[in-house]
């Protein structure tokens, strides 16, 4: 399988910007063939929160007519990083994850779970309650956004569920930043999966994010470790190095879940 991290920069509040930045670079890795590319969160508006209703993408008609065309037209299969989007039938925001296969069909809506409070998700957005997970080809990926990271319940629910990767998509800040390394890694090893992670770069608001996206084997071995800017990531991972390392440290037909 090969995979196209886009780590990119987002203009907060600049949503017409932000789509073309996103089409440009998505075409630019298409020379490479990869069979699945991945964006950041939120990339559409950045965390112009206090503008969600005006900004967000109302339904998410925008960004589903862009990635389900992208997708079918290079037959590939896209996962949307998140986006600000707007419910108008509920009048809720959502920080929500869109996939699409080769074919152009939505195969995953996910709405993040966990809100982070440090950037006032709690006040403005509507957490979802449903997990995400969904099929490439006859391959389970679990998918989580940013602060999901901090929950290792969720991403062994998704692994317990069938998931053999893990793509986790963020706004991460350098403030940060070893946090999200170790627990990338953490989350690698403990779950015996490839993880996938796309952090954006640049500044926002006074709040620097620095890029760092990452790849990491089931044995957390890191494969992939992205600069501080803008670039395109190209890396082949072959799952069969999922079901050998669960064979030789049968961590996931160990677990107790009888007792916890």
């Amino acid at each position: 399988m090969k995979i196209a991290l886009i780590q990119l920069d987002v203009k907060i509040g600049k949503p017409d910007w932000n789509y073309q930045h996103a089409k440009t670079l998505m075409s630019k890795a298409m020379k490479d063939k990869p069979d699945i590319v991945v964006l950041p969160e939120m990339w559409n508006t950045g965390y112009a929160l206090e503008r969600a209703q005006e900004l967000g993408d109302r339904n998410g008609v925008l960004t589903k007519e862009l990635l389900s065309s992208f997708a079918k037209e290079h037959n590939i299969t896209v996962v949307g990083g998140s986006i600000l989007n707007y419910r108008s039938h509920r009048q809720e925001v959502t920080n929500t994850m869109l996939v699409f296969n080769g074919q152009g069909e939505q195969v995953l809506e996910y709405d993040k779970i966990h809100l982070f409070r440090l950037m006032d998700e709690d006040k403005f957005l509507k957490a979802g309650n449903r997990f995400g997970l969904f099929s490439y080809q006859d391959i389970k990926i679990g998918t989580m956004i940013c602060y999901d990271l901090r929950f290792p319940q969720l991403s062994r629910k998704l692994v317990n569920d069938g998931a053999q990767m893990l793509i986790n998509v963020a706004q991460w800040p350098t403030a940060r930043v070893d946090h999200w390394r170790s627990l990338l890694i953490a989350r690698a090893i403990e779950n015996q999966c490839f993880v996938i992670a796309v952090n954006r770069c640049g500044e926002s608001e006074g709040t620097h994010f620095p890029g760092n996206s990452m790849v990491i084997d089931p044995l957390g071995e890191i494969l992939l470790e992205g600069s501080q800017e803008e670039d395109i990531y190209i890396i082949e991972v072959d799952l069969e190095k999922v079901k050998n390392v669960r064979e030789h440290i049968p961590v996931i037909t160990d677990q107790r879940l009888d007792l916890y």
